[in-house]
């Protein structure tokens, strides 16, 4: 060593400290890059992303090779430094090298070179795969030694690296990364991607029509007030009956007794001919489950039916899909048809207006898991029927009864609290075309 020059040990110092910051950074970049996105660019085809998933199936192999790069150069730097030292102090400056050599490789080799790997790990970790590659062939041998010794002791701590675990992301996880993607994402789309999400959690008994809202033909009607009521109807399907509700019989598509109507030719008989069988939806499915069962079923409408047979209400496949695109048949100028703004922090609403039609055209969050409507929602909390003028309080927000009819209350006023961001205007009314 003594008849090298100090400008070429200097050289080799400054060379390997870069090798170190090489290896550091990479290091960081391959950890740290973010797995879904690898995934995507290596099916699209990207040979660094490509290179760098290979790599990362086996990471106990990946920080093996990595770390004893890494370790190499920093000793051999350090015997270096050493060496430098002595020529150029003596003793004393074995400290000093020591010293002055931690401070570079702290810098330069491993925080400067890791932080820029943790900001930009694609632009770090892609170049760095062409070399890990080759070089992972040709020293094997020597990584598998140290990975044999490395895997037995985990093999003590009962951890397996011989399996990359798969890290999916659960539906709280994902929600996280829709609600951040920020302008990546249209804001639109992030409500949508969301919305998807919620059908788990959101049943049939939220969006139905009440039993006491479905409009249906009585076959027991005469047949002018049938014929009238198929010719005026708004809906494109009307649920066929006996007296009552609860002796369902089947339901009509409209457009299939148009036709005949015009020309005369319908009647009861023809009427029954068309009529489907009812379709029955459980209370309490889930969004997602229905909205598979009535693609497996070919089905639009259904009845939602409690534990002991009787009919509580009314879902449509346009209902589902509305909680996830949002309403889709109305003029965004129309206004919802059960609430009416009366001044900018006070709103007229129906009892029969569902709890989430309510928050989502207020932009406010009253609790969805109890009573499904307003007039639920009022009777629970008062744990009694209200009066005309009776106020109470719901998350800050107040509600005054306004009107009642037969023991329901049939209007009542809201007043958004003082710190509810103002000017939100309702949304527009759910008219699906069905019974919606």
């Amino acid at each position: 060593m003594s008849d090298i020059p100090i400008a070429f040990l200097f050289g080799l110092l400054v060379l390997l400290i870069i090798l170190s910051g090489l290896f550091s950074g990479s290091e960081t970049g391959l950890m740290t890059i973010n797995r879904y996105r690898l995934r995507h660019q290596a099916k699209a085809g990207h040979p660094g992303a490509r290179r760098a998933q290979r790599l990362l199936e086996r990471p106990d192999r990946l920080i093996g090779l990595i770390l004893l790069g890494n370790n190499f150069v920093n000793i051999l730097a350090s015997s270096l430094a050493t060496v430098i030292a002595l020529r150029l102090i003596g003793e004393a400056g074995i400290a000093v090298a020591a010293g002055l050599l931690t401070l570079v490789i702290l810098i330069f080799s491993e925080v400067a070179p890791k932080t820029l790997a943790a900001i930009h790990p694609e632009r770090i970790a892609f170049p760095a795969a062409y070399v890990y590659v080759p070089m992972l062939r040709v020293l094997s041998p020597l990584v598998a030694v140290v990975n044999f010794l490395a895997n037995g002791v985990l093999k003590l701590l009962r951890v397996s690296p011989e399996q990359a675990q798969e890290h999916s992301l659960s539906r709280e996880e994902l929600r996280t990364v829709v609600n951040e993607a920020g302008s990546m994402i249209p804001e639109k789309h992030q409500r949508m991607l969301l919305s998807i999400l919620d059908l788990e959690r959101v049943t049939v008994d939220d969006i139905m029509v009440p039993r006491n809202e479905i409009v249906g033909i009585d076959l027991d009607d005469d047949w002018e007030t049938i014929v009238a009521q198929i010719t005026n109807s708004p809906y494109s399907r009307l649920p066929v009956f006996h007296e009552s509700i609860d002796n369902m019989v089947g339901y009509v598509r409209l457009r299939h007794v148009l036709r005949p109507l015009r020309e005369g030719r319908f009647d009861l008989k023809k009427l029954k001919s068309v009529m489907r069988d009812p379709y029955f939806v459980p209370e309490g499915t889930s969004l997602h489950t229905q909205l598979l069962n009535f693609q497996r079923s070919r089905r639009r409408l259904g009845l939602v039916v409690d534990e002991y047979g009787d009919i509580q209400g009314l879902v449509t496949l346009e209902d589902i899909l509305e909680e996830i695109v949002g309403e889709f048949t109305t003029a965004p100028s129309q206004e919802h048809p059960d609430i009416v703004r009366e001044s900018e922090d006070n709103y007229l609403v129906e009892g029969s207006a569902t709890i989430r039609d309510i928050n989502r055209a207020l932009g406010i969050h009253l609790p969805l898991n109890g009573p499904k409507t307003l007039n639920g929602l009022i009777t629970e909390e008062l744990e009694t029927i209200p009066e005309i003028g009776t106020r109470l309080g719901v998350q800050g927000h107040g509600i005054e009864v306004v009107k009642m009819k037969r023991k329901m209350v049939k209007t009542a006023r809201i007043r958004l609290r003082r710190d509810h961001r103002r000017g939100q205007a309702p949304a527009t009314p759910t008219e699906t075309g069905e019974q919606a």
